[in-house]
């Protein structure tokens, strides 16, 4: 008689309450990243939404006005707002199109890129000393996860 091994048993979904478990760590790991970025952010005098529209700009280019009043979420004059504040601030300079002298431009400075890469690095820092006490199949199992959570917020239409 041959003996058929069994298969170990397959996980479950998580149940609502471990859901309910995981939501409570993921808001006390935005808790604890976000007062390292606030702290950082208040020195250079940038709220937390002119960080994002300058991590944009310094990843994607010049962007248009149109584009950064979606991304934000804002209207077109609230965007301007935001615009106006980071251009006094140094951070941001606007141009007009190549193409379309109408269309307004903005694009970060050096003074924008040094900041957002500062606080990179920053992160980068904190994340190293998280990677430090997991696995590396736990470390390459959290990047493939992040992955894909990333990969859903980006393909979100916000």
């Amino acid at each position: 008689m041959i003996q058929q091994k069994s298969l170990p048993d397959q996980p479950t979904p998580l149940s609502r309450e471990e859901v309910g478990s995981l939501a409570s760590m993921i808001m006390v790991m935005q808790r604890r990243f976000l007062t390292t970025l606030m702290g950082e952010l208040a020195r250079g005098k940038v709220s937390f939404p002119q960080f994002f529209l300058l991590g944009h700009l310094c990843s994607h280019g010049p962007t248009g006005m149109s584009r950064i009043a979606e991304l934000m979420g804002h209207s077109t004059p609230a965007a301007t707002g935001l615009v106006q504040r980071l251009e006094k601030l140094g951070h941001v300079r606007r141009t007009h199109g190549i193409k379309d002298r109408r269309q307004v431009m903005v694009a970060p400075t050096p003074k924008a890129t040094r900041l957002v890469e500062g606080i990179r690095q920053e992160m980068i820092g904190n994340l190293e000393k998280v990677m430090g006490m997991l696995s590396p199949g736990e470390q390459r199992a959290w990047l493939d996860i992040y992955g894909k959570i990333h990969e859903y917020c980006t393909s979100c239409n916000r």
